[in-house]
């Protein structure tokens, strides 16, 4: 059990003092980074699914 108390205690100490934390500037950087990428993968993802659609749509005319 005192392994295990021990354990606890090093990783909080670790967690609160040796990690290093970004700053308020870095992390809103590193948020709009992220809203902006996700916005334009889905961007990138909802034109090919409207492009897969319109080939589809075309060839299911043709034959169907």
């Amino acid at each position: 059990m005192s392994k295990l108390i021990t354990s606890i205690q090093e990783s909080w100490h670790e967690f609160a003092v040796k990690a290093s934390w970004p700053t308020m500037t870095e992390l809103q950087k590193s948020t709009t980074l992220v809203i902006v990428g996700t916005i334009i993968f889905s961007l990138v993802v909802f034109g090919m699914d409207k492009a897969i659609s319109t080939v589809l749509e075309f060839v299911y005319s043709i034959f169907g």
